[in-house]
């Protein structure tokens, strides 16, 4: 006999009902599946499998933990949100953490080959037409500090902390589109001049770029970079290079050639100049500009940026006239601000990665664990970029957002979730939040397909 329609029906509160939502749309577009095909992790399953519990930490990341111990306290008792992303219940905090330190190498590099083929699939730096534009690249560092214990965990640099145990982050930003590309666990004395060959080898893979696409691929780095020896390989390679000298030294001599300095509208204080000088180091022509400073003691500062972009490209990066070109101050300054937007990509993202989605909270003692923590979170930065687009087109106000504001503000809204037997039918978002209303439209648009329907109630 069979059940009635209202025997089968369910309702269950959620805390998250857009990241339910969204759960339902990666679901359709079988993210985990990807995982699951590539990763093998051998530990025996009893009540989840190895991929579940790294769904579970997914999951919880998205949610807002900055610590793997609170999947207990959001996502375990979220079945509403647990149903939604395809899964039946949630796996102990401490189940998943065995788990994460049960992978090997072999796990990570299956991880790493998963998330580059979802970036391949969903990312819109993959599609960039390199005919039309030219694609920026950020590369950078940033610590991750934990204890001295922890595998692979050294003394070295880190911002604020300037002698600690921990590790390094390496990463490489699509700079158009905050799609971050590459991220890579190191030990916490390493520097960039020694991980950038293989962070920009890893990019290559994953955004298949060729002889052609690297002529038309810009590589942005800091000082802490730009090595001559790094420079170099890169001019081999066929990029682009727009990055900073690594020898402050010789910055300061080089300037000593700069016959016209010019003041720096942008950042008051500092002059700009083009440096005159026959240099044999660098293996194809660039330009050298100039840039000197005071600190507030009063000591001078140099630092030389290299380039081998024309006028021409700089200003049509930075979405001006080529006009301009006639205006020298106008160039130099333009070469400046193209180097200065750096740090509002690559550092930015980096930012809201540690923020957003607690990549600095969460800290494994074993380094193959944290470099499958660091890729879940990768994975979770790119989705909320990809959210953004999905959800923005009809709901405005969150085009400016970040992913910070995006897991703490949008995923967040309250309501509730109607299930019809296994099937998700209707998503009741809480109409009382101040977010729900503009994300409503945005929601039914993508659920179409999935013929979920999604209106405004009361909780």
């Amino acid at each position: 006999m069979k059940k009635s329609r209202s025997s089968t029906a369910s309702r269950l509160f959620s805390p998250r009902t857009i990241l339910a939502a969204l759960g339902v749309k990666l679901r359709s577009l079988g993210l985990f599946d990807v995982i699951s095909e590539h990763v093998q992790i051998r530990q025996k399953a009893i009540r989840h499998t190895p991929a579940e519990k790294l769904q579970d930490a997914f999951i919880a990341i998205l949610s807002g933990a900055h610590g793997l111990s609170e999947i207990n306290t959001r996502v375990r008792p979220d079945q509403a949100l647990q149903r939604a992303f395809g899964r039946r219940g949630c796996a102990e905090q401490s189940v998943v953490q065995e788990t994460l330190s049960a992978c090997t190498q072999k796990n990570v590099t299956e991880m790493q080959a998963a998330v580059a083929e979802l970036f391949r699939a969903h990312s819109a730096a993959y599609r960039h037409n390199y005919e039309a534009e030219l694609q920026v690249l950020d590369a950078d560092l940033s610590g991750l500090p934990c204890g001295k214990r922890a595998e692979q965990a050294t003394k070295g640099y880190f911002s604020q902390e300037r002698a600690r145990y921990g590790r390094q982050l390496g990463r490489v930003v699509a700079a158009h589109y905050q799609e971050v590309v590459v991220d890579q666990v190191y030990p916490g004395n390493v520097q960039l001049t020694t991980t950038l060959p293989q962070l920009v080898q890893e990019a290559e893979q994953t955004l298949e770029l060729d002889e052609a696409r690297r002529k038309r691929t810009v590589l942005r780095v800091d000082a802490g970079g730009g090595s001559m020896n790094g420079i170099n390989w890169l001019l081999r390679r066929g990029y682009h290079v727009h990055c900073k000298d690594f020898s402050s030294r010789r910055a300061a001599h080089f300037a000593l050639s700069v016959q016209h300095w010019y003041a720096d509208q942008r950042r008051g204080g500092r002059q700009l100049g083009w440096a005159l000088v026959k240099d044999g180091t660098s293996v194809r022509p660039v330009r050298r500009l100039a840039m000197r400073w005071r600190k507030k003691n009063g000591q001078k500062c140099h630092a030389m940026l290299i380039s081998t972009l024309e006028p021409a490209e700089v200003l049509r990066l930075l979405g001006r006239s080529s006009e301009q070109i006639a205006d020298e101050q106008a160039v130099v300054a333009a070469y400046a601000e193209l180097y200065d937007q750096r740090g509002g990509t690559v550092e930015i993202e980096i930012k809201e990665s540690k923020q957003g989605v607690g990549m600095a909270k969460r800290n494994k003692k074993s380094y193959t664990g944290q470099q499958m923590v660091v890729l879940l979170g990768q994975l979770a930065h790119n989705v909320m970029v990809w959210a953004k687009r999905w959800l923005r087109e009809r709901a405005s106000k969150i085009k400016k957002y970040g992913v910070q504001r995006m897991v703490r503000d949008v995923l967040q809204v309250s309501g509730w979730i109607e299930f019809e037997g296994k099937k998700l039918k209707r998503i009741v978002l809480n109409q009382s939040a101040a977010l729900a209303r503009h994300c409503a439209k945005s929601l039914r648009e993508l659920l179409k397909a999935e013929h979920v329907s999604v209106i405004l109630g009361k909780t």
